[in-house]
């Protein structure tokens, strides 16, 4: 896990995480971000990562759902439904993750059953 200071911005910021990912899972093939993550995150991936990224780009004026971006939402509502992770009730970050993992688990059973 990566923690950063809130005064550092989420493009450079990211830097750290990306790397951290692809030092996890060295399999990764690239990553996927929104308009946020453009400029640094990118060339930070391209030239030090050497992966490919893939940013959504909008659409249009009005509402529309973005490809690949409304999975990661409707993952984050399933998420909300759990008592321990609808708040950040945890001291460690550790203890959030493995709630995290905990709720993906229960999820993933049900859908099998």
């Amino acid at each position: 896990m990566v923690i950063h200071a809130a005064n550092v911005h989420d493009t450079v910021g990211g830097c750290e995480v990306l790397r951290a990912a692809r030092d996890k899972c060295p399999t990764l093939k690239g990553f996927s971000g929104d308009a946020g993550y453009r400029g640094t995150a990118v060339d930070f991936v391209e030239k030090t990562l050497g992966l490919k990224r893939h940013i959504s780009k909008k659409i249009k004026d009005t509402f529309a759902i973005l490809p690949m971006r409304w999975i990661v939402e409707r993952t984050f509502a399933w998420l909300g439904n759990y008592r321990r992770l609808s708040k950040d009730y945890e001291i460690l970050p550790l203890t959030a993750e493995n709630m995290v993992r905990i709720a993906m688990l229960r999820l993933m059973l049900a859908k099998c059953v």
